[in-house]
């Protein structure tokens, strides 16, 4: 998330459990367990970006049978939802979940972090360009492991652009394993599996920008 105290605020909504952001938040955490549970044996690597307070990773890995297997790099700008994260892995007690604060938009932060066997992509494409969405998911088959799982959000308000992502999914590798697509009927999940050819990480790409106008149900 940027750096700026309004993302915070946006946070609180979480406290409400009957909120719309908890009950994406719920669909987020199943679709991870699921994720997990059908995952090779070994080892795994977990990249979020814009991470905020890690809920979505952090709940999931302290009560999932894979939770010790899971290196975990959550990657938050805005230093209170970093500190946050930080806490919630150190209370769960999961010394493999590491808090990077830094720009989640740029691939340097996920160096030595990838290729993953999950990525999640949560709270990032309702909140940038369309052109940046696309840029995003094209630069994921250079940060995913083969057989990843990508956890993706986005709002439904129109224009609706979730068809058009779950296309560009389709043409960079990946086939959907689920779309949770009526949430409160304007909030969206999406799961991806990559079924295509891994490709080279790089360093120092820009993937997007987030708005100017604040956060959005993304």
């Amino acid at each position: 998330m940027a750096g700026d105290g309004h993302w915070v605020r946006w946070h609180a909504a979480y406290e409400d459990a009957d909120s719309a952001l908890s009950r994406r938040l719920r669909t987020v955490q199943r679709r991870l367990g699921e994720a997990l549970e059908n995952a090779r044996e070994g080892p795994l690597r977990l990249v979020s970006m814009c991470a905020g307070q890690g809920r979505d990773v952090i709940e999931v890995l302290a009560d999932h049978r894979r939770g010790a297997d899971v290196a975990a790099r959550l990657v938050e700008l805005d230093p209170g939802l970093a500190a946050a994260a930080q806490a919630g892995a150190a209370s769960a007690g999961l010394p493999g979940i590491e808090v990077l604060q830094g720009d989640a938009s740029n691939t340097a932060a996920y160096a030595d972090a990838v290729p993953a066997d999950v990525v999640m992509v949560c709270g990032v494409f309702g909140n940038v360009s369309d052109d940046d969405i696309r840029d995003t998911v094209f630069e994921l088959p250079r940060l995913s492991a083969s057989d990843a799982t990508v956890i993706w959000t986005r709002h439904r308000r129109p224009p609706d652009l979730t068809s058009a992502i779950r296309a560009w999914f389709v043409e960079a590798g990946f086939d959907e394993v689920a779309f949770d697509g009526d949430l409160d009927g304007h909030m969206s999940v999406g799961t991806d599996r990559f079924t295509g050819e891994p490709q080279p990480f790089r360093p120092g790409r820009r993937m997007f920008t987030f708005s100017a106008n604040g956060p959005a149900a993304s």
